[in-house]
């Protein structure tokens, strides 16, 4: 890595932003000079987000004001291509069970063979967060269920307004 200044990115759909991932983000930011929070545009991996890109960039920078040297940017490309592009030396992501372990260490093989120089890094989900998902915030949104613990207030407002219509 860069000792000068190390950049990681925190890549995701982040549809909305859940407080394991701020778990995620804060943790990294503990180890790195920089994190990015890379907003995919568009997901190929799930269905079409709930949120539209601009929001869940909106929903990002309140859930984390409370961090220094946060960069929040969407991404369309590869992500290794992005991370040239913005000088990252890792990716980071968190792992929460084996469906995650088994997902990622495909992407990471198939990364690895496009750019061997950016390390691909995992963290454990806090204890707290191992079950927590976006789709499952949002599915108990949409029966009315309380997600106030799970997200920022502005994310947990949004949800209400946008399942119960």
């Amino acid at each position: 890595m860069n000792a000068a200044h190390r950049i990681a990115i925190c890549p995701g759909s982040y549809d909305p932003i859940t407080n394991g991932h701020v778990d995620v983000i804060t943790r990294t930011a503990e180890l790195f000079d920089e994190v990015i929070v890379a907003v995919v545009s568009h997901s190929l991996r799930k269905h079409p987000t709930l949120f539209p890109l601009e929001e869940r960039l909106e929903f990002i920078a309140a859930a984390t004001t409370h961090l220094e040297r946060i960069r929040v940017l969407p991404f369309d490309t590869l992500i290794v291509e992005f991370a040239r592009e913005v000088g990252a030396t890792a990716i980071v992501k968190g792992l929460r069970a084996i469906s995650d372990f088994e997902y990622e260490f495909e992407m990471n093989q198939l990364n690895r063979k496009q750019a061997p120089q950016i390390e691909s890094l995992y963290i454990m989900a806090s204890p707290e967060y191992s079950f927590l998902s976006s789709s499952g915030v949002k599915e108990l949104a949409t029966f009315g269920g309380d997600v106030s613990p799970y997200v920022h207030e502005l994310v947990a407002k949004r949800l209400q307004e946008e399942l119960r219509r």
